[in-house]
């Protein structure tokens, strides 16, 4: 289990903004994998597993780990400080489609040692850039919210005490193996979000310490609410009780259209801001099954750093290490966020 690194980050968040990476889907896409890949060959550890495994790319892991360091090295050598474990499924609820919900704990140390090692030797090359492992935690395949038969709006298909004992599993797995802080990232139902973070918390209590958590919400159209039906003020005011490091949103909107809900967030929370958008809207056609250009993706988020709205910026999905590169370069130099009230406290202090 690593340190405590929070006063490392919060020191790092309040001289300049960092750089998270991008998406791990697009890049595993990249590679044109096959079952074979996935199941880890034919001496692999999922070789005879009873179902078909194409398209989990948390258990690539266990069966692909050189494809997951090569996509993590490719963003810390593009000028992330922050990269994300390979995990935005590995709950037992999600890898449960595959049939490997009995492995979903592996699954997540196995990925959070991979990141650690890459994080690691990185910073050991440049010891003046830090690096820094977030363990991820996506919304499940199910909410807690919204009923999911349209003729019985009371029905669940998950309780909450469900995605407790599912996000504990996984949280439990990503300290083990390493992870220096959680994101518990892509919310669209914040219930299913105060599982995660209810989990969280028990699980500090637990242990006897805290990790640093950041939030990160998704408005998923020109609403400017979340699915479950929250204003970006709304979704701060349901999270802000667990003190995370940062809040922010990403993934559904390209950055273009993220503009008024970031610096809404900017506007009412007291604390740093992340923000990671997608290369734009979805397009089929294109090469990443997004439109924008690194360059535009760059020039988008900048806006956002010149106008003081964040302290953490990244890509969601579509994006490329060419688009973390040319990001990191955008904002480099680029004052953080001020945080409200944060001199206050550090006189206080």
């Amino acid at each position: 289990m690593q340190p405590d690194r929070t006063a490392e980050l919060e020191q790092l968040l309040a001289t300049r903004i960092l750089i998270l990476d991008g998406a791990m889907g697009t890049m595993i896409q990249g590679y044109r994998l096959g079952e074979e890949d996935f199941r880890g060959g034919p001496g692999g550890c999922l070789h005879d597993h009873p179902h078909d495994l194409a398209g989990d790319n948390d258990v690539l892991v266990l069966t692909r780990p050189d494809v997951i360091r090569a996509i993590h090295d490719a963003y810390l050598e593009a000028g992330a400080d922050i990269i994300e474990t390979n995990t935005f499924s590995a709950t037992s609820i999600g890898q449960a489609d595959y049939r490997l919900e009995g492995r979903a704990r592996e699954i997540n140390v196995a990925a959070a040692r991979i990141a650690r090692e890459c994080a690691d030797a990185w910073t050991a090359r440049t010891p003046d850039k830090p690096r820094f492992v977030a363990g991820a935690i996506g919304p499940t395949n199910r909410t807690a919210s919204i009923s999911p038969d349209v003729n019985d709006p009371g029905a669940r298909n998950v309780t909450f005490d469900e995605l407790v004992a599912t996000y504990t599993e996984a949280i439990e797995g990503l300290g083990e193996g390493g992870a220096d802080l959680f994101l518990v990232e892509t919310i669209f139902d914040t219930l299913n979000a105060k599982a995660a973070l209810f989990a969280l918390e028990s699980w500090f209590e637990r242990i006897g310490r805290r990790f640093p958590v950041i939030v990160s919400g998704t408005i998923t159209d020109a609403s400017g609410r979340t699915l479950s039906g929250q204003t970006t003020e709304a979704f701060w005011n349901a999270v802000r009780h667990v003190r995370p490091l940062a809040v922010g949103l990403n993934c559904a909107l390209g950055a273009a259209l993220m503009r008024p809900y970031i610096e809404e967030m900017a506007r009412v929370a007291d604390t740093f801001v992340s923000c990671y958008p997608n290369a734009g809207l979805p397009n089929p056609m294109a090469e990443t099954g997004y439109d924008e250009t690194p360059p535009q993706t760059a020039r988008l988020i900048a806006d956002f750093a010149r106008n003081g709205f964040v302290n953490i910026v990244g890509g969601c999905c579509g994006t490329t290490p060419a688009h973390i590169r040319a990001i990191a370069d955008a904002v480099r130099g680029v004052p953080p966020r001020a945080v409200p009230g944060a001199d206050e406290e550090r006189r206080a202090a």
